[in-house]
């Protein structure tokens, strides 16, 4: 579904992806584990288009994503509603005036009817088991509420792909958990989820595989998550425990 070659990005003269080669099923977890500042968010961001690559190329579903098919408003439109990107700061993806009509943004961005719109946004508060803050001001709740609500305005547009940077960074144990389980049953349900962690506690049964980068902002090793997770001499080498 996935297929980067050979990619490389640099921020003005500073790198962040160095000759990125990863291919990615659907339907599959995989976790990207490293060091801050080893390229993982940046690679997130390449695959929900926000950042292109400099050399190389990302291939989604067998098209190529680059600047000039991303122009074409339809192409950008549907690319963005298959692909879910949860930032790892979530106010920095929260910004209307009441929780409802944060999960109503996006489907109205795509021209959905209100009655349509009313029915995914409540599905969502439902699922996510948030209904209770719909009137509520984004930026007056916890920090666990807001991950919620900001994972609920990518996964009402029913996206195929959720690409999710540190989603358990700054959570309390209880909402870890309630997300980890979520995860499994997104899993469950057929998404391919790429995210990156550091919380290995919290993430057991996610992910099928799992990506490890350096601080050469490259994919030193590749393979299955509990494998590469049970190596911590391994980890331990590369500064991530």
């Amino acid at each position: 579904m996935i297929k980067l070659s050979d990619v490389s990005f640099s921020y003005a003269d500073a790198p962040a992806l160095a000759h990125i080669n990863l291919a990615i099923a659907r339907g599959e977890a995989l976790a990207l584990i490293g060091p801050n500042g080893s390229g993982k968010s940046t690679l997130l961001k390449l695959l929900n288009g926000l950042v292109l690559p400099d050399e190389g190329s990302y291939r989604f579903d067998g098209e190529e994503i680059s600047r000039a098919r991303l122009r074409d408003q339809n192409v950008a439109k549907s690319f963005h509603q298959r692909v879910g990107f949860l930032f790892q700061n979530s106010d920095a993806q929260l910004f209307c005036t009441s929780v409802y009509d944060e999960l109503a943004f996006g489907p109205r961005q795509m021209g959905l009817d209100e009655a349509q719109i009313e029915a995914r946004v409540g599905d969502c508060l439902a699922l996510l088991d948030i209904a209770a803050l719909a009137p509520r001001i984004p930026y007056h709740l916890s920090g666990g509420e807001k991950r919620k609500v900001a994972l609920a305005s990518v996964l009402v547009l029913n996206p195929d792909v959720l690409v999710l940077d540190e989603p358990m960074n700054g959570l309390d144990p209880r909402t870890k958990h309630f997300l980890r389980d979520f995860l499994v049953q997104l899993r469950s349900a057929g998404k391919t989820i790429v995210c990156a962690t550091h919380d290995f506690e919290y993430v057991d049964g996610v992910f099928d595989r799992a990506a490890v980068f350096s601080m050469r902002h490259e994919i030193v090793r590749e393979g299955p998550y509990g494998e590469i997770i049970g190596d911590r001499d391994f980890l331990r080498g590369k500064n991530i425990v």
